[in-house]
């Protein structure tokens, strides 16, 4: 088949690295695979090169932007369409709302038979006000209408898209975001070494974050919640992996709460580099206000670890109380010092939690999997539409 991926960009991140590992995986099974996005931009690192390797061709459409600007959106438009023209596919398939958007509509310009479109996490949130949701839900009702299949991560996301009435039941399907699971591995003396690296020894307790240094990813309510952690557990020590344009703001904040000698900020790492440095966590913490499925928390759980987060989207799939975590009721920064001070004077605990999570997810987020599922919905899909 030739299928074309769009998104809008290749940045270090959950959905940039579940559509590579697609693309590579059926680029093996020698489907004709071409990776569509928009320039870098940001500090959140690169995927252009690893997108390079994964054995598509991968093609740069410079209109596509994060940001909404009617002028560069329509430009893009016509790019995607005249591409898809270009090209053929039997099957477009988008990730991210801003390449969802705009990419199924070139599509049904360019009468591409199979359109398919994941929700990795819900255009319209929480965070977003409420006219700025509203516009959201209309653009992604209207897109809709002429997708043949909406995939999700979660199951969340199917309940929280039908509440909005963004299509009918029978087009969502939930497809765990694949991760090459063989990768995460325990091992003892990376622990040491990563551990060494951030001068923390082995008696103190490392609670990681995996996640960009930028608003709604969860560190307010992380700074919120370690003045009370750390007065009732000396031992606690915290790690961010990760980067973005908050980060200055965060480092004033920690100096003011005099909480900069808890905290190692690691900066952004590649994808390849994430198993090493979750050998040095004890427990993964992820507070984020929205978020399809945190890929963070089941890389912890693949690595062994206890998950700590907020009962909100996805989480609560992976997250489940007394077996592989805790859940935190959203917002409740109070909540999140209590599960950290918890787990961390409770090392069997955190064993236990952190094994079941390990046996969950290698059954669930193996990236052969994902490519399995999706390869047969386009070939279900291609069938239904001749």
């Amino acid at each position: 088949m030739r299928i074309c991926h769009v998104i809008t960009r290749l940045i270090v991140g959950g959905a940039q690295e579940n559509t590579l590992l697609t693309c590579r995986g059926l680029a093996e099974r020698g489907h004709q695979v071409v990776l569509i996005a928009g320039p870098q931009t940001g500090a959140e690192g690169s995927l252009w090169n690893a997108a390079r390797e994964c054995g598509c061709e991968v093609v740069e459409v410079k209109a596509l932007r994060r940001r909404v600007r009617p002028l560069k959106d329509l430009v893009a438009i016509g790019s995607l369409g005249r591409l898809f023209e270009r090209l053929r596919p039997d099957v477009v398939h988008t990730h991210s709302s801003k390449a969802g958007i705009l990419g199924r509509w070139a599509a049904v310009r360019a009468r591409v038979p199979v359109i398919v479109h994941t929700i990795h996490g819900m255009s319209f949130n929480r965070t977003q006000s409420a006219p700025v949701r509203a516009l959201y839900r209309f653009l992604e009702r209207r897109a809709a209408r002429s997708t043949h299949a909406i995939v999700t991560v979660a199951d969340a996301m199917i309940v929280q898209a039908l509440e909005s009435r963004i299509a009918p039941a029978n087009r969502f399907v939930t497809i765990r975001s694949g991760m090459e699971t063989s990768r995460f591995v325990p091992d003892r003396q990376a622990r040491e070494r990563v551990r060494a690296k951030w001068g923390v020894s082995d008696d103190e307790v490392v609670v990681g974050t995996i996640a960009r240094l930028f608003e709604n990813k969860g560190y307010e309510e992380i700074l919120a919640a370690m003045p009370h952690a750390v007065s009732r557990e000396g031992r606690l020590k915290f790690v961010w992996i990760g980067d973005g344009i908050r980060r200055s703001d965060y480092e004033r904040k920690l100096q003011a709460l005099g909480l900069q000698d808890r905290v190692k900020m690691v900066g952004l790492i590649s994808p390849e580099a994430i198993p090493e440095h979750v050998n040095g966590f004890d427990i993964i913490l992820h507070a984020s206000r929205w978020e399809g499925l945190p890929r963070a928390i089941v890389q912890g759980l693949l690595m062994g670890l206890p998950a700590i987060s907020f009962d909100n989207d996805g989480a609560p799939e992976v997250v489940l109380p007394g077996e592989t975590g805790v859940l935190v009721p959203f917002g409740q920064t109070e909540g999140l010092a209590k599960a950290i001070v918890e787990l961390a004077r409770a090392p069997e605990l955190r064993h236990r939690l952190g094994a079941r999570g390990r046996e969950l997810c290698l059954k669930l987020f193996d990236w052969r999997r994902m490519v399995d599922d999706l390869e047969a919905l386009y070939v279900r899909l291609a069938k239904a539409s001749t």
